[in-house]
């Protein structure tokens, strides 16, 4: 009788695990391709690792139409993991960090794609977090003109793409950054934040 309920439990363990992998193997196309369509934050949620999202982004960004989307190099990509052109002909580099929704993204983001901007000849840098980001993070970010993205406004691109509203997913990625403007010289990081608004699209 043990050896028969030992068996049947695992009968039933088996089953669950193949279960797991087939429901995580199937925001992926036939061909083992991410399709964008079928991601929700979930799914970025349950990601073994950021490459992962890193290609979810890359397949997004394609989908959209950005034609010259491309990822960079993982051993020597600068900071950067995505390279696209916007509508106004503009290069923007993108790092993208899959973090836990608790886990705050830090200084270190802006620092990297901010100093990825040369190398690539980009004038636009962003960084989209599966998560937040710490005060810091948004304060360096203010400064120096970087866009954030974070775990709700990725939620509002996915549901967006999912509703084929590409325009509106498009405006949402190049709306301009948060920028903090001095107001007193004497009180460096007392500066005001002022969102600029984005350009009319015709």
């Amino acid at each position: 009788m043990e050896l028969y309920l030992a068996a049947l439990l695992a009968v039933i363990l088996v089953g669950f695990v193949i279960r797991l992998l087939l429901k995580r193997r199937s925001i992926y196309t036939r061909k083992g391709i991410i399709d964008p369509m079928k991601v929700s934050i979930k799914d970025i949620d349950r990601m073994e690792d950021g490459k992962e999202f890193e290609e979810y982004l890359y397949r997004l960004f394609l989908a959209l139409g950005y034609e010259d989307a491309y990822k960079t190099v993982s051993s020597r990509d600068f900071g950067a993991d995505l390279v696209f052109t916007d509508r106004d002909g503009e290069r923007n580099v993108i790092q993208a960090k899959r973090y836990a929704e608790s886990n705050p993204v830090g200084l270190s983001a802006v620092q990297e794609i901010y100093s990825s901007m040369r190398y690539y000849g980009a004038s636009k840098s962003i960084v989209i977090a599966s998560s937040r980001y710490t005060e810091a993070c948004e304060i360096l970010a203010g400064y120096n003109g970087v866009r954030l993205i974070d775990r709700s406004e990725l939620i509002d691109m996915i549901d967006l793409f999912k509703s084929n509203q590409i325009t509106p997913v498009m405006d949402l990625i190049e709306e301009e950054p948060d920028l903090i403007l001095d107001m007193d010289e004497e009180h460096p990081g007392g500066g005001r934040k002022i969102r600029l608004s984005s350009k009319a699209r015709s």
